[in-house]
């Protein structure tokens, strides 16, 4: 008797696991999510449907029917700027024509006034001294750290070169001689602030 009681005690307990095993059907996924955005991380995966965990009557997004509405790539904003894309039309034609073209280009205005002006060549500075004057010095004089430590030689003067804002633009783009590009580095407007940078020390008394 005690055998069976035993056997029968297993059995009960078995039964009783089976059942809380399978009180919730559905194994990807919890009963009940108390903080969704701990649960389902927003670093969606491609083509997945970004608000899978939401109520659809309350958070609703529009998106084109040939999508079905089951997609994280979902089109840009109304009225997004794209940034691999130049905004100005002077960009595009000294990349597109090359160093001889950029060598005419002698003016580039970005600001609308004196205080705007002053405002850029300060960010171009700044950015001139992070990427720049480690080599061409910080007067632009060619006497960067490297040079006088013999690191690097042949680094010239600004004073002594023909330059115009848009092959210094060209040349940050696409590397010259012994200077790699910049491109990967610095975006098209910061380009322009250093080139600004750049004309102001060769124009410049030191």
């Amino acid at each position: 008797m005690k055998i069976s009681y035993r056997i029968i005690i297993s059995i009960i307990l078995l039964k009783m696991m089976f059942l809380l095993e399978s009180c919730w059907f559905d194994k990807e996924k919890t009963n009940t999510v108390y903080m969704p955005d701990m649960y389902y991380s927003d670093a969606y995966e491609p083509y997945s449907d970004p608000y899978f965990y939401y109520n659809k009557k309350i958070k609703k997004i529009k998106i084109p029917f040939f999508i079905n509405g089951k997609t994280s790539s979902l089109l840009p904003v109304k009225g997004t700027i794209n940034r691999n894309n130049s905004y100005d039309p002077i960009s595009d034609e000294i990349e597109n024509k090359g160093f001889d073209h950029s060598k005419k280009v002698i003016k580039y205005f970005i600001y609308k006034n004196k205080e705007k002006k002053e405002e850029y060549l300060k960010k171009g500075k700044k950015l001139y001294n992070i990427n720049c004057s480690i080599c061409h010095g910080n007067n632009g004089d060619g006497q960067g750290q490297l040079v006088k430590n013999e690191k690097i030689l042949g680094i010239p003067d600004y004073k002594d070169r023909d330059l115009t804002i848009g092959s210094v633009y060209y040349v940050i783009t696409y590397g010259k001689n012994n200077m790699n590009s910049y491109s990967s580095q610095l975006n098209k407007i910061d380009r322009w602030k250093i080139a600004e940078y750049v004309m102001y020390l060769k124009n410049n008394k030191r």
